[in-house]
């Protein structure tokens, strides 16, 4: 799971800094670096406030940061099929987001 780049990337595309994205979620910029950097694992009322500020739901997040790992191995073939489709439908809805 890649969180940390989901969030980097939504936030770039806002077109704001960590500093300025850090501050409008009540949190220091450094920790919003180390969360960007998956040196930090943010808990879930972090995140639902990333979220929020992102304007893009938890779960569409979540969803975005999967790899393949964190796919159970009897289901890999099947999200490797539906990955790129269900991503790229994610992209053109949040397109100003993600």
């Amino acid at each position: 799971m890649n969180i940390g780049q989901v969030i980097k990337d939504a936030r770039k595309q806002k077109g704001q800094t960590q500093s300025e994205f850090a501050l409008s979620c009540g949190i220091t910029q450094t920790y919003l670096s180390q969360i960007e950097n998956n040196s930090k694992e943010p808990n879930l009322s972090t995140l639902k406030v990333i979220s929020e500020n992102l304007d893009i739901p938890l779960p569409i997040l979540f969803f975005m940061s999967l790899n393949e790992e964190d796919i159970a191995p009897e289901k890999r073939e099947a999200f490797a099929i539906i990955n790129p489709s269900v991503k790229s439908f994610i992209n053109e809805f949040f397109r100003d987001k993600i």
